[in-house]
């Protein structure tokens, strides 16, 4: 009986130990997935599967300019409140990139603004954005920006505009994004095109964190969110893929909650207007 009882639980060993094992490896592999089936970019912990270019082309600064601090990407923490403003040089500006290219996604981040400024801040105020589909690595690189932006002085929120080469834009006005749907008519245009006139879901200088959604399918189309309200939209874009990056500029800012959620094939715009 004995003997028995031995065999059997000798049997059980080797049933459930390799089974342990195969939970265990899942969890190990799968910890970066969230339970909506996105992947963190940023691990919160330090750059791993990101890479830091400035202007200047001091490594060393580069990593000081992108530091992470409290399971954040903060930007110019460590720098003088007024560092280097207005002087021309603009050392600091930079981009913080991912090493994998991205087509089809939905790419979601929070950020704040902190208390420092920088560079030409008297021309672009509290300056900052994510570029996505750049098909180099320069600091002012060939993509698409989500700008990322407020103007204290006009206290004007740019969040969501686009900095873009040629896109499919609708407006009235030819400066400010209008919904097809309201009366805004086809332009194709390089350059800025501003969110949503009037709109105001947004946090400025007040500690608050912002909630930012880009929806992207190849050179299809792409949707702009804020907090989730869409500010902006375009089609026929210029690239169908590309490397994410994340801007430092004129003010000192935090990222955090990067994550993405990758598609094999489009999804139709409507899916995300409904």
């Amino acid at each position: 009986m004995r003997f028995n009882l031995y065999c059997h639980l000798t049997r059980m060993k080797k049933v459930l130990f390799p089974s342990l094992c195969v939970v265990v490896l899942f969890l190990i592999t799968d910890c970066s997935k969230t339970n909506d089936d996105y992947v963190s970019l940023f691990n919160g912990t330090n750059l791993d599967g990101w890479y830091a270019k400035i202007r200047s082309n001091d490594a060393a600064l580069a990593n000081k300019v992108f530091s992470v601090h409290n399971e954040a990407i903060h930007v110019y923490k460590d720098f003088p409140e007024a560092y280097e403003l207005n002087t021309g040089e603009n050392n600091t500006h930079g981009m913080l990139y991912t090493k994998d290219k991205y087509s089809k996604f939905i790419l979601k981040f929070e950020y704040k603004w902190g208390k420092g400024i920088a560079n030409n801040f008297d021309k672009y105020q509290y300056d900052a954005g994510v570029y996505y589909h750049v098909v180099d690595d320069k600091i002012w690189p060939k993509g698409i920006e989500y700008q990322v932006r407020y103007n204290h002085i006009t206290n004007r929120n740019h969040t969501g505009d686009f900095w873009a080469p040629k896109i499919d834009w609708y407006s009235l006005d030819g400066k400010t994004y209008t919904p097809k749907e309201k009366g805004g008519k086809l332009l194709v245009k390089p350059g800025e095109h501003l969110g949503l006139k009037n709109f105001e879901n947004y946090q400025a200088l007040n500690n608050e964190w912002n909630q930012c959604e880009i929806i992207v399918m190849g050179n299809t189309y792409v949707i702009h969110k804020l907090n989730g309200d869409i500010v902006n939209m375009a089609t026929n874009l210029p690239n169908k893929e590309g490397l994410i990056g994340f801007q430092a500029e004129t003010a000192e800012i935090l990222y955090r909650n990067i994550k993405i959620k990758v598609f094999e094939e489009n999804i139709p715009m409507d899916h995300f207007l409904n």
